[in-house]
């Protein structure tokens, strides 16, 4: 896998997977933090041959395939937070809600296998390089998988414009907390959204009925954090 651009590339090289090549212009070569890797040096159109990319900012690196995390150890702490999405299937959304989770503290991520977007070189650089830290796990059901989650003695919490959600900072968040968010177009599904034990909703002052998925994740995610859960936020 090639992944591009400068925050990606560096967090390869502080993440889990091995880089075995680097590559950068001139310019980006000049990156402080590049200093030690030694990178090739090669002109802008060929790294945009490689990275298939304009967006490569200078660098591109060529690293081991992504590894998906055991979805049966995000909620292996008590009061772990996970962000499970419900078919998003646009990658720069993926990325988007994988940055806002592992800044947030977030335990990881849970994908469906199916009609979703997948970790690819599009989202390491829409996450800028944060799924290189932030445990991503597939399955293959979202629905089934949620119920295994409450047996586990996960609370779960969808996100969900509709009169019967209760205000997102109603809930307290304790314990083991799930938070799942819908498609780009459906929002969540009708069997996902029955599955959940509660519903929550931003509020929404304006004209526009909804917020974009990854604007979601970072409203109801820092949310949470200010409602005192112990344990996520990194700040002393």
């Amino acid at each position: 896998m090639i992944v591009y651009g400068r925050n990606p590339v560096r967090e390869a090289l502080r993440g889990r997977r091995t880089v075995s090549r680097v590559w950068a212009t001139d310019g980006g070569a000049r990156e402080a933090w590049l200093a030690e890797v030694g990178p090739e040096l090669a002109a802008g159109e060929e790294l945009e041959r490689l990275c298939g990319s304009p967006d490569h900012q200078g660098v591109c690196a060529e690293v081991s395939e992504f590894e998906y995390a055991r979805v049966d150890d995000l909620l292996r702490d008590d009061d772990a937070l996970v962000v499970c999405l419900d078919e998003v299937q646009d990658p720069h959304n993926l990325g988007a809600v994988c940055r806002v989770a592992e800044t947030a503290g977030a335990a990881g991520v849970v994908i469906g296998e199916r009609r979703s977007a997948q970790v690819t070189p599009a989202v390491c650089r829409a996450s800028a390089g944060a799924v290189e830290h932030l445990p991503v796990a597939r399955v293959r059901n979202v629905a089934d998988w949620l119920e295994q989650a409450k047996q586990a003695g996960a609370w779960v919490y969808g996100a969900a414009a509709v009169p019967e959600a209760v205000p997102y900072d109603e809930p307290d968040y304790s314990g083991r907390v799930v938070l799942v968010l819908g498609s780009e177009g459906r929002g969540l599904r009708p069997r996902v959204a029955a599955t959940c034990d509660l519903l929550v909703a931003l509020p929404m002052r304006g004209r526009i009925e909804s917020l974009n998925v990854s604007a979601a994740a970072a409203a109801l995610l820092y949310g949470i954090l200010h409602s005192g859960r112990p344990g996520l936020d990194k700040v002393p």
